[in-house]
């Protein structure tokens, strides 16, 4: 009897500490969006225009709801049911054939695109609905379903259209289906989401969030050294290459000083965990965006590091750099309720050193962004022998 109890204890505690882990399932299925994101990633700077950035960031915003839902979906589903292993991987396969579909998402395969976007969102509302035990699972899978079927018209009448009408008609899809997430997808009769429905568990998630980062800064990595490779290893390019790797581990230093760290703490004091947790999300997609800029600047960086700084080179090789420091302040807010003045400083001098752009190289336009996130750093580590810091999101208890 003790033997038992004593078993069935630590039963109890083992299935806490995998409910806290992320499992091997979601691991496999993000190597998907590395594929996702170098796809992206070499579409923007196939076209480093306005319109072609635009194009890109509603793909990254279409391709960053579907991870986000399947994380979500994690805490309330039983990832060790083989069923449900079948819907997360059938959800990866058909990334994986919306990522082959990007670099044409906006010429001839932009049906192909709408409709796997669509397959993927409507076709895991009703898995979760045919074989999900949790009894919350109907009403949140229809509101999510609903939004989705509502979004879906201007994603199929985008597909239908060509030029910047598919852009504009995309782009209100996808603020309608954040807008949705946002509220809660309220359905009338249905209600709207609220936080007991999801049970979002806190370390599992901020975990997921930190990962999705380390899949970002791999692509980066993943992008610099091949666009190294398939050229001359010339000792300017090999400068290049310097530079904007050091800016991607400067990226992740900074992620993790503090608040990236204490993720997990602050939604655990939070009293409306579910609204930190989703605005963590928000702060997390910023950071990607910004990482890949990053990325894009490597392919461009690295293939040319002297010569003319074109003012569209300038923008992504400082821009991603400022992106990535918004999504982290913003990050700040949600755990210390504060914003560190190291990120506002840093996209000052950002700013301050876009004219110098304009008569400056690529590789030493880097060099600057990668010297500012340097003096972010270290500023840093000072302040963490100075100043002790505990999570105090806004709200928390």
């Amino acid at each position: 009897m003790a033997m038992a109890a004593e078993g069935g204890a630590e039963a109890a505690r083992a299935t806490r500490r995998d409910r806290g882990r992320p499992a091997f399932l979601e691991l496999f299925f993000d190597l998907v969006y590395v594929f996702a994101l170098v796809s992206l990633t070499k579409t923007l700077a196939a076209d480093l225009t306005w319109s072609g950035t635009a194009r890109t960031l509603v793909l990254l915003f279409a391709f960053t709801l579907v991870w986000a839902l399947t994380t979500w979906a994690a805490d309330t589903i039983d990832l060790n049911r083989p069923v449900v292993q079948v819907q997360v991987v059938g959800v990866a396969a058909a990334s994986l054939l919306l990522a082959a579909a990007v670099p044409e998402a906006y010429g001839e395969r932009g049906l192909l695109f709408a409709v796997t976007y669509l397959a993927i969102h409507l076709g895991s509302s009703a898995y979760y609905l045919s074989f999900a035990r949790d009894t919350a699972e109907p009403r949140r899978s229809s509101r999510v379903a609903f939004w989705e079927a509502l979004a879906g018209v201007g994603w199929i009448a985008g597909a239908l259209v060509h030029g910047t009408a598919r852009l504009v008609l995309w782009a209100l899809a996808v603020t309608v289906e954040y807008t949705a997430a946002t509220l809660g997808w309220p359905v009338p009769r249905l209600g709207r989401s609220q936080a007991a429905e999801w049970r979002l568990v806190g370390e599992r998630v901020a975990e997921r969030y930190r990962q999705f980062v380390i899949v970002a800064l791999g692509v980066a990595v993943l992008v610099s050294g091949t666009t190294y490779t398939q050229g001359a290893y010339t000792l300017d390019r090999g400068w290049a290459l310097a530079v904007v790797f050091t800016t991607v581990v400067l990226m992740w230093r900074i992620y993790i000083y503090r608040a990236g760290e204490l993720l997990t703490e602050a939604i655990g004091r939070s009293r409306n965990p579910s609204l930190l947790t989703q605005s963590a999300a928000v702060t997390h997609l910023i950071m990607v965006a910004g990482i890949g800029g990053a990325a894009v600047t490597s392919q461009l960086v690295v293939v040319r590091p002297f010569g003319d700084t074109p003012p569209s080179w300038a923008a992504v090789i400082l821009g991603g750099p400022a992106l990535f420091l918004v999504g982290r302040g913003l990050l700040d807010y949600t755990v210390f309720g504060r914003v560190s003045r190291s990120r506002v400083a840093g996209l000052v001098l950002l700013g301050a050193a876009a004219p110098a752009s304009a008569v400056l190289p690529p590789v030493m336009v880097a060099l600057l962004a990668t010297g500012i996130l340097a003096m972010i750093a270290a500023a840093n580590l000072v302040s963490t022998r100075l100043h002790a810091r505990v999570p105090a999101p806004p709200g928390h208890a």
